[in-house]
């Protein structure tokens, strides 16, 4: 059944209308469209991993080729060429798609549950990383990095690139700073 949603989720994410909405805005775009990719793939992942499970269980014994593949895949997409290039091209439009999906959300599912709470943590360090100096990219570039989208919409999502790595940030101090079975 979570197969089925994950599918029927990345079929309406590719329907024009919706396409083309969640393009319309490159906040959307980036923090609405290609998360929601990604959950579609992690949603179909279970049976794919399950049909290949001899690859995955040789090639991801322990989660951290699939987790740096995410997060590859991830870095990929934060490129301001990338995104401007999905919204001129219909072939690199679907490559987004499967790229996504595939490649990003179905190791996600595989590799996050296999790894050690010290891996997690270093993975959302380097996402804080990642999210900060993009985010910084876009809001202190003087020059407009997207031609497809308006200056403006470029420091909104520079900005919430910053948010989300102080969110990260936070998590982060709070895992490292209390222990929860003190307060149990």
């Amino acid at each position: 059944m979570q197969s089925l949603i994950g599918l029927l989720l990345w079929i309406f994410l590719f329907l024009p209308p919706v396409r083309d909405f969640l393009e319309s805005m490159m906040i959307l775009h980036m923090h609405m469209q290609m998360p929601l990719i990604i959950l579609a793939g992690f949603l179909m992942a279970k049976p794919i991993i399950k049909r290949f499970s001899s690859f995955f269980e040789k090639w991801n014994e322990d989660g951290l080729p699939g987790i740096v593949l995410f997060v590859l895949i991830l870095g990929y997409w934060m490129i301001p060429r990338t995104m401007d290039d999905a919204l001129l091209s219909v072939n690199v439009e679907l490559f987004k798609f499967i790229n996504l999906a595939f490649l990003a959300g179905v190791p996600l599912r595989d590799s996050f549950p296999k790894l050690s709470t010290t891996i997690k943590h270093s993975i959302l360090l380097i996402l804080f990383i990642m999210v900060t100096s993009v985010g910084s990219l876009y809001i202190f570039s003087d020059s407009q990095l997207c031609n497809n989208y308006l200056q403006v919409e470029q420091l909104t999502l520079g900005w919430s690139f910053l948010i989300m790595g102080f969110a990260i940030t936070g998590y982060l101090a709070y895992v490292w700073l209390f222990d929860p079975d003190a307060y149990e």
